[in-house]
């Protein structure tokens, strides 16, 4: 994406994050669905704001106070999900453990060495997924979120 394309717009998202246990603000860059309606697609993969995920359809608005579209609610869901990880064992590679997650049809976006966030598309079966979170937690090498679990990945 460049900042020339036109299509894509950056929403702000406020709201109390319990990873940071204080009020957060995150941007994230949107397509344009219906700019007159408010409608925008997200194209980012949230590293806070939880219940929206990459591709949800959003309606957001111009506010004043924050000089910038502003999210107000998600009117339509992708079916896309997203977890947080964080990396426990400071002796493994985050880029690593990104690359097993991309073999099982994941994409993530790393925020530091010791945090990113990852998307499960909607077509990925979240079985996989679940139990290696799970072996990777069991073995003290990350911890892990489930912010917005879509109703297809809910076991």
């Amino acid at each position: 994406m460049t900042t020339q394309d036109n299509n894509y717009v950056k929403i702000l998202f406020r709201f109390h994050s319990n990873i940071l246990d204080e009020e957060t603000v995150e941007t994230m860059w949107a397509t344009i669905v219906d700019k007159y309606k408010g409608l925008y697609k997200l194209d980012s993969i949230p590293f806070y704001a939880t219940s929206v995920a990459s591709d949800d359809i959003v309606f957001a608005e111009y506010d004043e106070q924050e000089q910038m579209l502003t999210y107000r609610e998600t009117v339509e869901y992708s079916g896309n999900s997203t977890v947080q990880i964080v990396l426990m064992d400071n002796s493994k590679d985050i880029n690593q453990i990104r690359d097993l997650f991309k073999e099982l049809g994941c994409v993530s976006e790393k925020m530091n060495d010791g945090y990113f966030s990852m998307e499960i598309p909607s077509t990925v079966d979240y079985k996989n997924i679940k139990n290696k979170l799970d072996e990777l937690e069991t073995q003290e090498i990350i911890g892990y979120a489930e912010p917005c679990l879509a109703d297809g990945h809910r076991q």
